[in-house]
C-alpha cells in the first residue's frame, strides 16, 4: 500500500511504525474471511481492510478522528484473526493499537461512554476495587431487565449487570506477595502473574497453577509490586495507564532471577510479549524486551516438564476453546490439547475455532450486541460437538462462555485435577 506521510510525520516513532505496517498491506483482502464482525455485519469498513484504510487516512491527514472513524475501529475486537490469516504478514495489531490511542487523544466521546471507559479502566485492573463493584452488581443484576430503552448506554449496563457473577470468591492466600517453594529438587524458578480480573472472578485459576508448578518442581514467585499487565487499557487507547502498569511490572520481574514470566490468561500473555514493541523508544526497553522473552504462556511452559497425569482417566469430553489471544495473538496452539489429551480427557474442537466468542477484554460490555451474537455463534458450534465441558485459557472466555447448560473450566485446573489437585467446582 502506498503511503504519503511527511518526512516530519515520520519523525514520529508511532507514525514511523505504522506506516511500515501500512506499507506491508496488498489489499488482497483475505482478513476479510476470517474477520468477525466482516462476518456478522458484511461491511467492509468491519473488516481489518476497511479499518487500514480508515485509519491510513486519519493518520496521513493529521485530522481527528471523526464519528464514523471511532464506530468502526471500536467494533474492532482485536482478536487478531486477521494476522494469522493474512499472507503479507501485516501487524494489524500495533496499527489498531495506534489507532486507539490516537483517537483518544484526539476525539472526545460522549459525557456517558467516557465515564463507563474511565470506570472500567479505573476498577478493574485494581483487584480490591474490582470486587466491590462486583459486590454492588451482584446485588444490582435482577435490575438489569427493567432498564429501558435501546441506546447503546441501557445495553451497555445491562451487559454489566448480567455479566456480574452470582457470587463473589473472597481473596486468595496464594496471590499474595511471596515464594512458593517447589516440591522436592527444584528444577526452575518462575515469576508467576497473579493479574487483577481473574484473582477477582476465579482465583482457583493461580491456585491450580502453583499447585502443579510447585507439584513438578518449580519454585514460583509472586512479586509484590507486579499487577495488572496493562492490557485493558492499552486496548482502551488509555496508552498512558497501559504504559504505566506496565513499566510497574518490567520493573519488579527485573529483580527476580527467573527462568520464565508465567501467564495463565492469555489475552495478558499477548500484551506482555509484546512489552518489547511498546517499549522500543523508552530507556527500560532492554528491561521490557528481555520480560517479553522471559513470558510464557502456561501451556507452553508445562511442555518442556514432563507432566504427567496421575488419576485414571476422568471418561469426560472437552471441547477445547482456543482464545484468539493464544491462538492468533501468541500463535500456540498446539500445547493445551496436546496436554489435555495425555492428562485423559477426550478433547473436541468446535468448527469455526478461529472466530472469536465475543468477549475480547471489554468489548463484551462496549459492545453487547455484536458480542452476545457471536457468543451464541460459539455456544452453537460447542454444542454440536456433544461435550461434557469447555476447557478454555482466558478468563475473559471462560466469563463469556458460562451460564450456559455446559460447564466451563481452565485448562490449568482440569490438569491440576489430573495431576492430584482437586476437582475444579465447575466439573460435573
Amino acid at each position: 500500500m502506498q503511503t504519503l506521510f511527511t518526512d516530519a510525520q515520520l519523525r514520529d516513532p508511532d507514525i514511523a511504525a505504522s506506516n511500515q505496517i501500512l506499507r506491508t498491506c496488498v489489499h488482497c483482502g483475505m482478513c476479510t474471511a476470517t474477520c468477525p464482525t466482516f462476518l456478522l455485519l458484511g461491511d467492509e469498513l468491519d473488516s481489518p481492510r476497511g479499518r487500514i484504510y480508515l485509519i491510513k487516512d486519519m493518520l496521513e491527514n493529521a485530522r481527528p478522528a471523526t464519528e464514523a472513524v471511532v464506530r468502526h475501529v471500536d467494533r474492532c475486537l482485536s482478536c487478531l484473526s486477521c494476522m494469522t490469516t493474512c499472507p503479507s504478514g501485516v501487524n494489524y495489531m500495533h496499527l489498531v493499537d495506534h489507532a486507539r490511542a490516537y483517537i483518544e487523544n484526539t476525539y472526545k466521546r460522549p459525557f456517558a461512554e467516557r465515564m463507563i471507559r474511565a470506570a472500567l479502566g479505573a476498577i478493574i485492573p485494581r483487584p480490591w476495587l474490582f470486587r466491590v463493584a462486583l459486590v454492588g452488581a451482584r446485588i444490582a443484576r435482577p435490575l438489569a431487565g427493567s432498564i429501558p430503552g435501546t441506546s447503546m448506554l441501557a445495553q451497555r449496563l445491562r451487559a454489566m449487570l448480567r455479566l456480574a457473577p452470582a457470587s463473589v470468591p473472597g481473596p486468595s492466600a496464594v496471590e499474595r506477595p511471596g515464594v512458593h517453594a517447589a516440591m522436592g529438587e527444584r528444577k526452575a524458578r518462575v515469576a508467576l502473574l497473579a493479574g487483577c480480573a481473574q484473582q477477582v472472578l476465579s482465583p482457583s485459576i493461580n491456585e491450580a497453577t502453583i499447585r502443579l508448578l510447585t507439584r513438578l518442581g518449580v519454585e514460583v514467585v509472586v512479586a509484590r509490586e507486579a499487577g495488572c499487565c496493562g492490557s485493558l487499557n492499552h486496548h482502551m487507547g488509555q496508552h498512558h495507564a497501559a504504559m504505566a502498569r506496565a513499566r510497574t511490572n518490567i520493573e519488579a520481574w527485573s529483580q527476580q532471577d527467573v527462568d520464565a514470566i508465567i501467564v495463565n490468561a492469555s489475552g495478558c500473555g499477548t500484551t506482555i510479549k509484546d512489552y518489547g514493541f511498546m517499549f522500543r523508544e523508552d530507556p527500560l526497553r532492554e528491561k521490557a524486551a528481555k520480560i517479553a522473552g522471559l513470558t510464557k504462556d502456561i501451556t507452553e511452559f508445562l511442555t518442556g516438564f514432563g507432566y504427567t497425569p496421575t488419576r485414571e482417566k476422568p471418561g469426560l469430553t472437552v471441547a477445547y476453546h482456543s482464545a484468539c489471544s493464544l491462538q492468533h495473538g501468541q500463535q500456540v496452539t498446539s500445547a493445551p490439547k496436546t496436554l489435555l489429551t495425555r492428562a485423559g480427557f477426550r478433547v473436541v474442537e468446535p468448527a469455526e475455532g478461529h472466530i472469536c466468542c465475543g468477549s475480547a477484554g471489554t468489548y463484551n460490555m462496549l459492545q453487547p450486541e455484536i458480542a452476545g451474537q457471536l457468543r451464541a455463534r460459539k455456544l452453537g458450534n460447542i454444542r454440536a460437538t456433544k461435550p461434557d465441558l469447555i476447557a478454555a485459557g482466558n478468563i475473559g472466555c471462560l466469563t463469556q462462555l458460562a451460564g450456559d447448560e455446559l460447564p466451563v473450566a481452565h485448562t490449568i485446573e482440569l490438569l491440576d485435577w489430573m495431576a492430584g489437585g482437586p476437582k475444579p467446582a465447575t466439573v460435573p
